[in-house]
């Protein structure tokens, strides 16, 4: 007994400093939000000096620092007031993001229901292609989407932006495979019942995946929430493109206030992921139970 519990201790030593040292980057972001620019310059002035000229060497020491000698809330006034163009930024990131977090869920849904109901050899050759093309990475496909959004006449339009993101197979693979999860015996008392196949579709399937579609939700708002790629090159006006793209324009005269920018640029991201975190980890592991 004394053994299992020296080891439970150990592990859950390790596992709170694993957890302390993915959260530090996150929790150093948010407080140094909160200190002067002239402590911001102290601290970290001879990193992003060193970065502008292009060192790669830094012979000063760097003074980590979780607690501000003085609060100030100067950073955001300058982000809120003085320079409304992160905001602006903020918000062309919600309007390409949400979007396409809603079309794809849905698209996914509709696409998931039909691989999981009908087998055959044409739609098992179709989905082999749904994984193939999801196994590529983005960049492989980001000329071909730039040069039909040319075609199309959308280059330069957020509609570049949300229409590849919509049809992304990742959600219809992940769906797909949670639903052939449900028993076929609810299908068959549901079709000696009447029901037809809209009926099944959201009375059986969309309520016993609610928490793949929440799991989805959320790592297609984090994937697309942090995208640089694709607005670089789809989108050659700047007053288009999201505040991901934008964060790498801060010079290094502007350190506390890109703080303050990256700290309100966690913040949906991190209210998402805490509020659906048990949806999450469910939709993930394909644990779901199924309802009898």
């Amino acid at each position: 007994m004394k053994r299992k519990l020296g080891r439970r201790i150990f592990l859950t030593m390790v596992s709170a400093l694993f957890a302390l040292s993915f959260l530090m980057p996150t929790i150093l972001t948010i407080s140094n939000s909160f200190m002067t620019q002239s402590e911001i310059n102290a601290n970290y002035g001879s990193v992003f000096s060193a970065a502008s000229s292009g060192q790669t060497y830094i012979s000063d020491s760097v003074n980590l620092k979780f607690i501000p000698d003085k609060v100030s809330l100067d950073q955001y006034k300058k982000t809120f007031i003085m320079s409304p163009e992160y905001l602006l930024k903020f918000w062309n990131s919600v309007i390409l993001v949400v979007p396409i977090v809603v079309l794809q869920v849905g698209v996914a849904a509709v696409a998931s229901y039909g691989f999981s109901r009908w087998r055959g050899r044409v739609r098992d050759s179709i989905f082999f292609f749904y994984v193939i093309l999801m196994l590529m990475p983005y960049q492989v496909t980001l000329v071909p989407n730039y040069l039909v959004s040319d075609w199309l006449g959308l280059l330069n339009t957020r509609w570049a932006i949300i229409f590849p993101g919509a049809f992304a197979p990742f959600s219809v693979f992940l769906l797909t495979k949670f639903m052939r999860r449900i028993p076929v015996s609810q299908i068959e008392a549901a079709k000696l019942d009447g029901s037809s196949e809209w009926q099944i579709f959201t009375r059986i399937y969309l309520p016993q995946c609610r928490s793949a579609l929440y799991s989805i939700a959320i790592l297609v708002f984090i994937d697309y929430w942090n995208m640089v790629e694709q607005p670089l090159v789809l989108l050659d006006n700047a007053d288009l493109q999201p505040l991901s793209v934008y964060l790498s324009t801060i010079n290094a005269n502007e350190i506390g206030l890109a703080f303050a920018v990256a700290t309100i640029y966690m913040i949906p991201s991190l209210l998402l992921f805490l509020h659906g975190e048990e949806y999450l980890v469910e939709g993930i592991a394909q644990s779901g139970s199924v309802k009898g």
